[in-house]
């Protein structure tokens, strides 16, 4: 059976559609179990996330999509129109390229591969990886952090959050030893508050019209949650205030950044306004040691970050390319295993089955040298009489691809090197019947 990769995403169907076979995380492990039992296969791995929900296994995909659609009750006709599928290297290239964040909605997004490892983890606690997706996964991962260690493509900001923070970046050359403000509590600041802790701010402030709401969020990422009313206390201490809100009046005037800068003794501040309309007022940003970024100065870096992320996405598919090559080329080697094992143990057999007849002989007085030409000649003739017949088969039907590969098989140079003009000079007569 095939490596299989079945699944839908944000390029293939709605929201609509991919909201109904989305897996919680806490029915998964079920929803394995059922699925092994439903398709009767051994193993079979879950990604489910926002964008995507994928499904790898040695199963048919006829046989897997019918039973996602009587899963999550959705008509197999919704399903067929929008799902793709791939098998054995592609599947294995597609796999690749998912957790790598090639294929993202953002381009490059790091989250993608956690998720994957956690869909491998939970696969594997609930008993469906086997040898074949425990290879294919360690695969995957290592190719992801290759072409993290090796490409740009995580490194270049293609979203505000990611392209406030990269702006901090180059204003402070140790970010670790600055305080940031973040005004608001939404999504955006959430992304921005991950983005500090990663580049080392230590120190983060989360200010929001409603306390509760920020500190949620500031318990997430240790720290200190306030209100909007108490910004002109806090504000002296940050040395990066970066503000999304939905208010419809500017939340940061000129006079309180005044106030600000002369209790830091006009020690830098870096401002990002995301809101629109803006929280900051515009004229911020024409004091003194005030660097003021709005929405609209970040969509240079945000298009800059994009056209890098795609030439490091052009080097990451070269590096996919050929790592799914690789892996399959031994996938493959490794199928062939079974059938040499049993291969060397039916000619061990005949060796010794034939060895015996041969002992035997010599015990009851055969003469040694005529034993051995008859042990010779019965081994030779036992042990090619199944290529043999493959052989004058091949011949017989005028296959000569078929032809080509059994000689090849079983060591013969091509017909066409001179060395043998046809089947018969390689292949014993049949004995002549008495």
């Amino acid at each position: 059976m095939p490596i299989l990769a079945l699944g839908i995403n944000h390029d293939s169907a709605p929201v609509a559609v991919r909201e109904r076979v989305a897996f919680a995380p806490e029915v998964m492990p079920s929803a394995l179990a059922e699925a092994r039992t439903a398709l009767d296969c051994r193993e079979l791995a879950i990604l489910s996330t926002c964008n995507r929900t994928e499904i790898y296994g040695e199963v048919a995909p006829e046989s897997l999509l019918a039973w996602i659609s009587e899963y999550h009750d959705v008509p197999i006709e919704q399903l067929t129109s929008c799902h793709y599928q791939f098998t054995d290297e592609t599947a294995v290239r597609h796999m690749m390229r998912v957790a790598c964040g090639l294929d993202s909605l953002v381009l490059g997004e790091p989250q993608i591969l956690g998720q994957m490892k956690s869909a491998y983890a939970v696969a594997r606690e609930s008993g469906s990886v086997g040898s074949t997706l425990h290879n294919v996964f360690q695969q995957v991962f290592s190719v992801a952090k290759k072409v993290r260690t090796e490409t740009a493509i995580g490194e270049n900001p293609v979203s505000v959050a990611f392209a406030a923070v990269s702006l901090a970046s180059r204003i402070f050359t140790d970010l670790g030893q600055q305080t940031a403000l973040l005004i608001g509590a939404g999504e955006t600041i959430e992304l921005v508050a991950r983005h500090l802790l990663d580049k080392g701010v230590k120190q983060l402030i989360v200010a929001n019209r409603t306390l509760h709401r920020a500190q949620l969020l500031a318990q997430d990422f240790g720290a200190e949650a306030i209100l909007l009313a108490d910004i002109p206390e806090y504000l002296p201490r940050a040395d990066i205030v970066i503000s999304s809100t939905a208010s419809q009046l500017p939340i940061l005037g000129k006079g309180a950044v005044e106030t600000a800068l002369k209790q830091r003794r006009h020690s830098p501040m870096f401002m990002v306004d995301i809101a629109v309309p803006r929280d900051i007022e515009s004229q911020v940003g024409k004091l003194d040691d005030v660097y003021l970024y709005t929405v609209d100065d970040l969509r240079g870096v945000i298009d800059e970050g994009k056209r890098l992320r795609e030439q490091a996405a052009e080097a990451a598919d070269q590096i996919v390319d050929l790592a799914a090559r690789d892996f399959m080329r031994e996938h493959r080697s490794l199928r062939a295993v079974d059938s040499i094992r049993s291969y060397r143990q039916q000619a061990q057999g005949i060796s010794k089955d034939e060895l015996e007849k041969a002992l035997i002989q010599l015990r009851v007085g055969g003469d040694p040298e005529q034993l051995l030409e008859q042990l010779a000649r019965s081994l030779t003739n036992k042990l090619i009489h199944a290529p043999t017949v493959a052989l004058r088969q091949a011949t017989a039907d005028g296959d000569l691809e078929r032809l080509r590969i059994a000689r090849e098989i079983v060591g013969l140079a091509p017909e066409n090197s001179g060395q043998e003009s046809d089947v018969s000079a390689s292949v014993p007569e049949k004995k002549k019947l008495k």
